[in-house]
């Protein structure tokens, strides 16, 4: 942590909007990436995203893809627009490629899948043009994937099991099992 501190401390301008429907996973990275340096601004919804641009166009930006009012995206395109050397991460807990392209079209340097660790979000946002990102050292399990894709399709489903399991093509049991456990790791 200390080699991002000192380079976040060296930036002209640190500051950075966190906009997360999910209070508080917001309030937990937005409280890490202040501790590295960075003076953050925590929104929980596109409108007020907007309405916080309108004041202060933050030189970076850390956007939750789905969100209650709308998508991450529109947000990528307001702070380009506002601030067109704002450098933006996009984070998901839904990750596949076609939004990952669609982040990357609209303004995006990066896209984390979440949770995403409070050093792989600085380390992505402070990565040069130049540079490729790194590897995660630590990327998720098959249970993992498998895991995540039943829960955005059960949320997909408005959490209705039968229709989940008929979508998966899997036994209505077989699916109750699978979301009364805890997630793998």
């Amino acid at each position: 942590m200390t080699d991002l501190s000192s380079d976040i401390a060296a930036l002209p301008d640190r500051s950075l909007m966190v906009l997360d429907d999910d209070a508080p996973l917001r309030t937990r990275l937005g409280r890490a990436l202040e501790q590295r340096g960075f003076e953050t601004t925590l929104v929980g919804s596109v409108s007020e995203a907007l309405e916080a641009l309108k004041s202060t166009p933050p030189a970076f930006a850390v956007l939750d893809m789905r969100l209650g009012d709308g998508s991450g995206l529109q947000v990528v395109e307001a702070v380009r627009e506002a601030r067109p050397d704002a450098r933006i991460v996009m984070l998901t807990g839904y990750g596949n490629i076609a939004t990952a392209v669609a982040a990357v079209k609209s303004g995006a340097i990066d896209y984390l899948s979440k949770p995403a660790d409070a050093d792989d979000v600085a380390r992505a946002l402070l990565l040069r043009m130049d540079e490729a990102p790194r590897l995660p050292e630590n990327p998720m399990s098959a249970d993992r994937v498998r895991w995540e894709h039943i829960q955005r399709i059960y949320e997909m489903c408005g959490h209705n099991v039968s229709e989940t399991a008929r979508r998966l093509n899997m036994h209505r049991r077989t699916l109750q099992r699978i979301l009364a456990k805890r997630a793998p790791r």
